[in-house]
Formats: structure tokens, C-alpha cells, sequence
């Protein structure tokens, strides 16, 4: 499949205003393995892109979504939640552009800041695309994991939405110091887009997040959907193991169904 896919450059190269080093894959043997795989760790992204991953014409639904892994906003988990999650999106009928935005950020500027253009842009390019890729522009939806989650709730609030949104243990949805509120960078709205979220009670960067978030999105009658499961912790991505919030792929595909999004529109 790699020969078909087409990157896309999402900023000038060189143009960073921040370049801490060299692209790399910054996994060592220390790191953990989710569902017994190493984890392809990028770091050092200062020249972000957008690969895009085309449905099979046989079942394309013409809808897209935008992949946004995750990593701390310090580096990018680029299989386990970037072109696994592309595959997987790909066997269900739907596109996928997997986007790689620059991290980490220069110190004591939000590190969301340039992550947060690269997403808009990313959507923009998608919607460009449209036609030429076969896709609906009105049905371009975002999936983020942990950071990415954070980053894919911002650009849902953001003056540049995507029409659905996936939240797979986002992170950083609630500041630190109370985690009984949104993070200041939130303002939810009617306008924020339908959502689909899954987490654990007793994942480390806490459950508050997702708990929060959708009491925002309710309160601002949102169509929203939350899937929390008791065990399972953090950085998962779709890969199975023996705890149950590793069928999350499932919910989420019913939940695009239902939505009519897996169903090629009417013309």
C-alpha cells in the first residue's frame, strides 16, 4: 500500500521557527510494548506533512478522517496511533490522512501552538482535495489519541471545524490544578461537532478529561457518545489485548454507522 500513498508537506521546509534536531525514531528497548509491538517513537518533527490513505473504491464511503497521534506533544506514536489507525479506518470503508505536526514546541509558548496551524491546514488540504481523492468535504471528521485527542478537541472548538470527532484517551482536556473544568484553551459550543469518546477509570492522565469534556458538549446539547471502561490504562492505540476497552473499534465504527457516515452519500 506505501507505494500509493501521497505526503503532503503542510508548512515550507526548513520554515520552523523551532528545530531542536533531526527527525528520528526515538524508541529504545525501555519502552513499553502495547500488545507485546515496539511503538514507533518520531521526534524532532519540524517539517509536518499529511499522508493520505485512500478507501478501496469498493466500499468507499467518501468519508475522511484526519488522524492525529499522540505523544505528549513531545513526539509522535506514529504506528500504534497514526498508520495502524489509518489501516484500520482504510478496512472499514473510510479514508484516512495521517498527520504528522511538529513537536515539541519551543519553551514558554503553549505546546499546542504550531501543532494547532498544522492541524488546520491539514484540514483545509482535505477539503481541497476533495474531489480529486473522492471524498465528501462535508464529512471530514478528526481522530486523536491522548495529545492528539487534546489536539483534535481544539481544532473541533476551533474557527476551522471537522463535521465529527474521535477521542481515544485524550489528554490535557482539564488543567492540572482542578480537574472539575475545561482547560482554559476550550470554549465549546453548539457548533462543536458530534463526538464519539472512550477512556478508562484508571487511566493515568485521568479520566476527568473525557468526563469533563462530554459534560460540556451536553450542556451545549453536542450529539456526543462516551464509552468508559473500568481498566485498561493509556496508549493502547487499537491493538488487542485481554482488557475490554481494546473493542473500542468497534463502538466506533457503530457509532460512525449510525451516524450514516459509512454509507456513500446520495448524489
Amino acid at each position: 500500500m506505501a507505494a500509493d500513498l501521497q505526503t503532503i508537506p503542510l508548512q515550507p521546509a526548513g520554515s520552523s521557527a523551532y528545530n531542536p534536531g533531526p527527525e528520528h525514531d526515538a524508541t529504545t528497548a525501555k519502552d513499553g510494548q502495547p500488545g507485546g509491538r515496539p511503538v514507533i517513537r518520531l521526534a524532532n518533527v519540524s517539517d509536518p506533512t499529511l499522508t493520505f490513505y485512500p478507501a478501496p473504491a469498493a466500499n468507499n464511503s467518501h468519508t475522511a478522517v484526519m488522524v492525529f497521534p499522540g505523544g505528549g506533544y513531545g513526539i509522535l506514536a506514529w504506528d500504534l496511533e497514526g498508520s495502524e489507525i489509518c489501516e484500520w479506518l482504510n478496512s472499514i470503508g473510510v479514508n484516512a490522512a495521517l498527520v504528522k505536526y511538529r513537536v515539541p514546541q519551543a519553551p514558554h509558548i503553549p505546546r499546542y501552538e504550531a501543532p494547532l496551524v498544522d492541524a488546520k491546514h491539514a484540514l483545509a488540504m482535505v477539503r481541497a482535495h476533495a474531489a480529486e481523492w473522492q471524498i465528501d468535504p462535508h464529512r471530514v471528521g478528526v481522530i486523536g489519541f491522548s495529545a492528539g485527542g487534546h489536539l483534535a478537541a481544539l481544532l473541533s472548538n476551533s474557527d476551522t471545524r471537522p463535521d465529527f470527532a474521535i477521542l481515544i484517551y485524550p489528554a490535557y482536556l482539564t488543567p492540572e490544578t482542578d480537574r472539575t473544568v475545561l482547560a482554559p484553551e476550550f470554549t465549546v459550543t453548539p457548533q462543536t461537532p458530534p463526538t464519539f469518546i472512550v477512556q478508562t477509570e484508571d487511566d493515568p492522565v485521568h479520566v476527568e478529561n473525557s468526563l469533563v469534556y462530554y459534560a460540556a458538549l451536553k450542556n451545549n446539547k453536542v450529539p456526543a457518545e462516551m464509552h468508559l471502561f473500568a481498566t485498561g490504562g493509556h496508549g493502547y492505540g487499537l491493538r488487542k489485548t485481554a482488557e475490554p476497552v481494546t473493542q473500542w473499534p468497534t463502538r466506533a465504527e457503530n457509532w460512525l454507522r449510525t451516524r450514516g457516515l459509512l454509507t456513500s452519500p446520495a448524489h
